[in-house]
């Protein structure tokens, strides 16, 4: 599977995306938003770290078969 474009970007938003879902879900059927929003801001920072580590661990993959 290729890479896309703006892998890093691309993973940002995505994780962002689904934080803001769960904080909406949350919000709207009453639950506690401030368990919510920490929750959902410590998911994104690791899910998004993640996936940027992967992609760079790939990229340089990448690189080194391409350079060789």
């Amino acid at each position: 599977m290729p890479i896309p474009k703006r892998p890093f970007r691309d993973s940002a938003l995505f994780y962002a995306g689904v934080a803001i879902v769960v904080v909406a879900i949350v919000g709207l059927t009453g639950g506690d938003l401030m368990v919510a929003i920490p929750l959902a801001l410590g998911c994104f920072l690791i899910a998004t770290g993640y996936a940027w580590w992967k992609f760079r661990q790939r990229i340089r993959l990448d690189e080194e078969r391409e350079s060789s």
